[in-house]
C-alpha cells in the first residue's frame, strides 16, 4: 500500500505512520518540517495554509491519504481537491464532537450533527471545523471513497495534549494525589495505536462513511486508570479520592484542571456511553488500559524532557494552589 499522511509527525498522525511502516507500506508524509519525521518515510515539505503551500503534492499517486486536520475546513478541501484524482481513498480523522449537543445516551453514527462550517470556510470552533472537514473530504472524494473516523478521547504514546502525561508526571512525584471519583466511574478512550491499526485495516478494506472509534463499555474506570499510573511509575503515590461536589466547591474544573475526568451527568454520558458496535463489527480491538499507561510512561522516559504540547491547546492539570485546596492545605 502507498500511503500519504498529511502531517504524520505528531500524535495521531505519528501513530498512523508508525503502524503503516510496521506493515511494510510505502509511506509519504507531508508536513511543515517543525518536527522530525519517523525514519523510513519519504518526506515532502509544505504549509497547507500558506499561498502555494501544497506545491509538493502536485505530483504523485497513492492508494490512501490520511488527514487529521482540526482547524479551517478550507485547508482540508484544498488538499482533498488536489489529491482526489490521484488517491484512491481518503481517511479523515474526525471527532465525536461533531454530534449535536446534547448527544443521546448510546448515540450511534446516525445521530444528529452540528451544523458544520462550510467546506471552504476558515476556522470557527473545534466541533464545526471537524464537521466541515468531513464535508470537505466527502465533497472532493465522494461518499464512497471517504472514511470518517470519529474518534473519542485519544491517549497513548506521542500525546501532545498533555492529559495522560500530566497524570503520570504528577503521580510519579509521589505523595498524596487528588483523585477525582467515584473510583468506579467509567472511562472510555482509544489508544492512538489502536486507532491507527483500525484505520489502516479499514483503508485496506476501502470502508466508507462515518465510524465512531472509542473503547467499548467496561474498558476502564478512574481507579483503573490512576491505579495503573501508580503501578507503572513505582512512586507509591497515595490516591485520595474526592467526590464531584468537593471538587466543584474548590473551583476546580473537570477535563482541564483534572484531565480525562468529567463527573457523572450529561457530558460524561456523551463521552463514555457511545455505541461503537459498528467499529467493533469492523474489527476494532482495544488493548488494556494498563498497557496504554505503561507505554506512555515508557515513551516519556525516552524523551528525557517534558512531553511536547500543541501550541493551540491550553495547558492542563492542577496548579499547586488548587491541589492544596483539594487536599485541605
Amino acid at each position: 500500500m502507498r500511503l500519504l499522511v498529511l502531517g504524520g509527525t505528531e500524535f495521531v498522525g505519528r501513530g498512523v505512520v508508525e503502524a503503516a511502516l510496521a506493515r511494510g507500506w510505502q509511506v509519504t508524509v507531508f508536513h511543515r518540517g517543525r518536527h522530525r519525521a519517523p525514519a523510513g518515510v519519504r518526506v515532502l515539505h509544505g504549509d497547507r495554509v500558506a499561498p502555494g503551500g501544497l506545491g509538493a503534492l502536485a505530483e504523485g499517486e497513492w492508494d490512501t491519504v490520511v488527514d487529521t486536520w482540526s482547524a479551517a475546513p478550507s485547508a482540508v478541501l484544498a488538499s482533498a481537491r488536489l489529491l482526489a484524482d490521484r488517491v484512491g481513498h481518503c481517511v479523515y480523522v474526525s471527532s465525536r464532537s461533531v454530534y449535536a449537543w446534547p448527544p443521546a445516551t448510546g448515540l450511534a453514527e446516525d445521530g444528529p450533527l452540528v451544523e458544520g462550517a462550510a467546506a471552504d470556510a476558515g476556522a470557527t470552533d473545534y466541533a464545526r471545523d471537524k464537521r466541515g472537514g468531513e464535508l470537505a473530504v466527502t465533497q472532493a472524494f465522494g461518499a464512497d471513497r471517504s472514511l470518517l473516523v470519529r474518534a473519542g478521547l485519544v491517549l497513548g504514546p506521542w500525546e501532545n495534549v498533555g492529559r495522560l502525561p500530566w497524570w503520570l508526571n504528577r503521580v510519579a512525584r509521589g505523595g498524596p494525589v487528588p483523585a477525582p471519583g467515584p473510583r468506579d466511574l467509567p472511562v472510555r478512550f482509544i489508544d492512538v495505536r489502536d486507532l491507527a491499526r483500525w484505520s489502516l485495516d479499514a483503508a485496506e478494506k476501502r470502508l466508507s462513511g462515518p465510524f465512531d472509534l472509542v473503547s467499548p463499555p467496561g474498558h476502564s474506570t478512574m481507579e483503573g486508570l490512576l491505579g495503573a499510573c501508580v503501578r507503572v511509575t513505582g512512586s507509591g503515590a497515595e490516591l485520595r479520592w474526592l467526590d464531584a461536589e468537593t471538587i466543584a466547591a474548590a473551583g476546580v474544573e473537570p477535563w482541564t484542571d483534572l484531565p480525562v475526568w468529567v463527573p457523572r451527568g450529561e457530558l460524561h454520558d456523551a463521552m463514555h456511553r457511545a455505541d461503537v458496535s459498528l467499529a467493533l463489527a469492523a474489527g476494532l480491538r482495544c488493548r488494556p488500559a494498563e498497557e496504554t499507561v505503561a507505554d506512555t510512561w515508557a515513551w516519556l522516559g525516552e524523551l528525557g524532557t517534558s512531553a511536547p504540547l500543541r501550541p493551540d491547546r491550553p495547558a492542563v492539570g492542577l496548579s499547586q494552589a488548587q491541589e492544596s485546596a483539594l487536599l485541605g492545605g
